[in-house]
């Protein structure tokens, strides 16, 4: 807890010496050079929600936004000089068809969460800022919440009733995710970013299963936050002009799954959203963000645009539309020592001034594609939408 204090301190004060003096334009500058011209920020949000604390006592941390927060950071991308446009007009630029005038800044949201409806809609409406939201369609107009979300939920309870999972009695890979949680070596969010990025969607349904049954069954033991849009929410949207792209349909980490999961993965959600909104889907995001080479061969064969990972770091012209970077926010991103918004702080993480300084440690989402396991070959549905509870 310290060493996070001291962090967040150090982190603060380095954004506002470098926002005050000037170096924060240098920096931007800079780095506009470097990526060709102009810079391209990407940014990625989950849940945008109207009472943070509240719901940091039951959620993810690193999925949450306040709405007044999310209000402050798209000020605060228009005040650092960006001109905020669709997924398409970066896309535009960054492969030389047409020349920008302003650095671009392109708002974006995983999973289709009813907050992002519900809260950061109307703001956007209002500020008339484009975005564009990646949908896992197996999810809309349902009550099912996700792997990630029920996991969570689930590794909550058990730290509240101070309970000690039978891990004989769970499928042999949650040790991986318990073990770590138990040991206070990571907590539940890290361990379960670290376990989703490693086992497939069968897994986690297993996990979810045998834990449930360990714990007594019962409606307590899915989350009720993380209610996801329905289609009639999603036309409202797209009538105003926000674009929609596919983001699988059961949410699956695509690195992790045969070629044939992929392509139904891709092609369902891409069919689904054209047929419920109308138009054409090109765009898609990669679950967890990780990505290969086979995956980008089904999004070209199938007609898409752009692929959108969690990179944290600058895109560039000229570069792959594949392997489009993105900025993942959060609240804890703009807070200052105090527990304070902080302004500098923010557009210096826009901004990217840490990057620039090597302050940050990306993590690479290029994957080499897992071989169908022995376990899939006798499980074909394993990664389908049908294993969603």
């Amino acid at each position: 807890m310290g060493g996070t204090v001291l962090r967040r301190a150090v982190k603060v004060a380095a954004a506002g010496m470098m926002h005050y003096s000037g170096m924060r334009r240098a920096l931007a500058t800079y780095q506009r050079i470097r990526s060709g011209g102009r810079r391209i920020l990407i940014v990625s949000y989950h849940r945008v929600v109207s009472d943070f604390t509240g719901e940091l006592q039951r959620s993810i941390p690193g999925l949450l936004i306040s709405q007044e927060t999310f209000r402050k950071h798209m000020e605060g991308a228009r005040s650092a000089g960006y001109e905020l446009v669709g997924i398409g007009d970066a896309v535009d630029v960054m492969s030389g068809r047409r020349a920008a005038k302003k650095d671009l800044c392109v708002v974006t949201f995983d999973d289709g969460y009813r907050d992002v409806y519900r809260y950061a809609f109307p703001i956007l409406q209002q500020m008339g800022i484009p975005a564009i939201i990646y949908l896992p369609t197996a999810f809309v107009g349902t009550r099912r919440r996700f792997n990630h979300d029920r996991l969570f939920h689930l590794l909550r309870r058990v730290q509240q009733r101070r309970y000690r999972p039978v891990f004989d009695a769970l499928p042999a890979p949650a040790l991986d995710l318990l073990g770590p949680v138990h040991s206070g070596t990571k907590s539940v969010s890290a361990a379960l970013d670290d376990f989703i990025g490693e086992y497939p969607t069968h897994v986690l349904t297993d996990i979810i299963d045998s834990l449930e049954k360990q714990l007594g069954g019962g409606p307590e033991l899915s989350p009720e936050q993380g209610d996801v849009m329905d289609w009639d929410e999603v036309r409202r949207m797209a009538r105003a002009g926000f674009e929609f792209g596919a983001h699988t349909q059961g949410h699956n980490v695509l690195t992790l799954e045969p070629t044939a999961v992929i392509e139904q993965e891709v092609l369902e959600s891409k069919r689904a959203i054209e047929r419920e909104v109308g138009g054409t889907v090109r765009d898609f995001a990669y679950c967890n963000g990780w990505y290969s080479d086979e995956i980008i061969r089904v999004l070209v064969a199938n007609g898409f645009r752009s692929g959108v990972t969690t990179e944290d770091t600058p895109n560039r012209i000229g570069g792959d539309p594949f392997t489009l970077r993105r900025k993942v926010m959060w609240e804890n991103f703009s807070v200052g020592v105090l527990g304070d918004y902080s302004s500098a702080l923010t557009v210096c993480q826009l901004d990217d001034c840490f990057g620039a300084l090597g302050m940050n440690h990306p993590v690479p989402g290029r994957r080499p594609q897992a071989m169908a396991s022995l376990a899939q070959i006798l499980r074909p549905e394993a990664g389908s939408s049908e294993d969603l509870p």
